[in-house]
């Protein structure tokens, strides 16, 4: 059975992505095609991002590296760090930062909204200064898009540096890094650009290169360093053994997405129309605002459960959907439209095998999910 994977991440990779991946190998510490290959790649990755200003790296390692490594390169002992927590990605930060000697301050939003920026300003007047701030763009687990066109920039003015983890919006989401006075931001391969897992993808501002530059202590660690990377266009001295294929495959991604239709708006169009079908078809959507355009986060009805429905849309139909995580696990299910999966046809698919099963277990539905998507 060919599988059709709805997740929120990772996504499908197209052919040509996965074809990519086959290139001929080469020395990566000597060819300097590969470092050319490279440079174009990290410059095509800004677009995305629409930044002239900032520096591009890319990573071995699955996302979650971005994520531990900033915590690594810009924290020293005993700074003061504001951990921005709606969701569990959010509240999440706050393990790394206090992993690498910060003292971590939590500002708690509501997880079924987007940040009130109103009460964040409040509440750095009232409890900082601090250092730095990290904030989730999209929290996937439960379907909410932040908006950090107004947190960075108040971040900025209150001399906070700024870390987002862009990990499943990256691509999918409108960005103005340089704009929005975005300091770092982290994303991954295999959301929105549907490349295979095993790549992060950091920016820095230049007050973020400056930080690094000029911290007083070492960084605890050397495959998290980000100080490893800030030079590597200039002195084309990679930190370890790059993966020419890896590049290579999102370089292809990339052209993808840049060439083609206007990406963003595809992904927030699909989404819109995604949760109107759930909603008419008598579905609760779980956030009440700033919805994500990447994935949806739906409740699990009544008398259904959620490893039922999976096992089910697995096994008969060859589907997987998302579950969620901690506190949400069970409650919630995600679809992914993210990248590759951001297609009409393949959530047409999903939706039916979905009506099959509510139909299995004899829930009625006030409409079918199917036609209604079709309307």
């Amino acid at each position: 059975m060919e599988k059709l994977i709805m997740t929120p991440g990772p996504t499908e990779s197209s052919e040509g992505v996965r074809r990519a991946l086959s290139i001929k190998n080469t020395n990566t510490d000597l060819d300097n095609d590969f470092l050319e290959l490279y440079k174009d790649t990290c410059e095509k990755a800004k677009k995305l991002i629409n930044s002239k200003e900032s520096t591009a790296i890319i990573m071995l390692g699955e996302a979650i590296l971005g994520l531990e490594g900033a915590c690594a390169s810009f924290i020293e002992e005993g700074d003061r760090v504001l951990c921005i927590d709606n969701g569990i990605f959010g509240r999440g930060f706050g393990d790394f930062i206090e992993m690498y000697g910060g003292e971590v301050v939590y500002f708690k939003g509501n997880y079924r909204k987007g940040i009130d920026v109103e009460k964040l300003e409040s509440f750095i007047d009232e409890k900082g200064p601090f250092k730095l701030a990290t904030l989730v763009h999209c929290e996937t687990p439960t379907g909410i898009t932040n908006p950090i066109e107004k947190i960075c920039p108040l971040l900025r003015e209150k001399g906070i540096l700024s870390i987002v983890d862009a990990v499943s919006s990256y691509g999918g989401e409108e960005i103005y890094m340089d704009e929005w006075r975005i300091d770092v931001l982290l994303a991954g391969t295999q959301k929105c650009l549907s490349v295979t897992s095993g790549g992060t993808i950091v920016f820095l501002s230049d007050k973020a290169k400056d930080i690094l530059r000029n911290r007083k202590s070492k960084i605890k660690g050397f495959y998290a360093n980000f100080q490893n990377w800030i030079d590597i266009i200039e002195n084309g001295n990679f930190p370890y053994t790059h993966s020419d294929a890896m590049i290579n495959s999102i370089n292809v991604a990339l052209d993808r997405i840049i060439n083609g239709q206007d990406f963003v708006k595809k992904h927030k169009e699909l989404a819109s129309k995604v949760r109107n079908v759930f909603r008419n078809c008598g579905f609760n959507i779980y956030p009440e605002n700033f919805y994500s355009s990447t994935l949806t986060a739906v409740e699990v009805p009544e008398g259904i459960e959620f490893d039922d429905m999976f096992n089910y849309l697995k096994d008969r139909h060859g589907i997987f959907i998302g579950g969620s995580l901690a506190e949400f696990k069970g409650k919630l299910f995600r679809i992914g439209h993210m990248g590759e999966n951001a297609k009409e046809e393949k959530i047409y698919i999903l939706l039916k095998a979905l009506d099959k099963y509510f139909q299995y277990r004899d829930l009625k539905l006030d409409k079918k999910l199917y036609i209604e998507f079709v309307k």
